[in-house]
């Protein structure tokens, strides 16, 4: 699977997820922990949305189409 967003607030993620199923992009999201804060750095939780590589190009469409700005994150590669 592909890490292709976190959504750091509950109204993305359910915006973003929504966008997905309606467009028919195979997703999965789970929540984990990232860091966060550039003063006060701290561990929050987040929504991790996943898609298969082959998905990539067409959930990254639906993202742009629907208004979401995101890092080109490269297969295996952590952020």
């Amino acid at each position: 699977m592909h890490l292709i967003y976190i959504a750091k607030k509950l109204r993305d993620a359910l915006r973003l997820e929504s966008a997905f199923t309606e467009s028919g992009v195979d997703y999965a999201v789970e929540t984990d922990n990232y860091v966060g804060g550039v003063l006060f750095r701290s561990e929050r939780v987040g929504a991790f949305f996943y898609v298969l590589p082959e998905a990539a190009g067409a959930a990254r469409e639906v993202m742009r189409l629907q208004g979401f700005r995101f890092d080109d994150l490269h297969p295996g590669e952590a952020r």
